[in-house]
């Protein structure tokens, strides 16, 4: 993943709420699985994003609450889905990460709607503050982000 997505997903990450940070994982595991893709020439970085997306399918896979029926039902996608991601890595093949990727778009879109209903508040209280815009000079677009210097922000104990 490149330095630019990684700052945007940790600016996301700071100021989202539960069901956005499912978003977030789910943009996640679909922006490695398409690098793996991108990148299947090169053994090194094709395993690697396939390791990566695994590794946030897990993290989607501990954090269901099976009070919940639907919890079971995500459970046997994402078990299927990462069979996938291991088969994919074991023969060196891509044939069925374009299934597992659909397969998650499809899940985003279901939980994109869930999150634009969820009014709660972000998960980290004491977080930078961001503020970002464009500056416009004579020749060139600049954006800028500017965030206050808090030196005790993140998780509140």
């Amino acid at each position: 993943m490149k330095k630019e997505s990684m700052q945007a997903y940790s600016k996301r990450i700071a100021q989202a709420n539960r069901t956005e940070l499912i978003v977030i994982t789910y943009e996640i595991i679909i922006e490695h699985i398409k690098n793996a893709q991108i990148s299947f020439g090169n053994q090194k970085e094709f395993s690697n994003d396939l390791d990566q997306a695994q590794a946030f399918l897990k993290e989607l896979m501990v954090s269901l609450d099976f009070e919940h029926k639907i919890s079971y039902n995500l459970m046997s996608l994402y078990i299927f889905m990462n069979k996938q991601l291991i088969e994919a890595k074991l023969k060196k093949s891509c044939e069925m990460l374009p299934r597992v990727q659909g397969m998650l778009e499809s899940l985003l879109s279901s939980f994109r709607e869930v999150s634009k209903q969820d009014n709660s508040a972000p998960l980290m209280q004491n977080t930078q503050k961001v503020y970002a815009g464009l500056t416009y000079g004579r020749d060139d677009v600049n954006e800028m982000s500017l965030a206050s210097d808090d030196k005790n922000r993140g998780f509140r104990a």
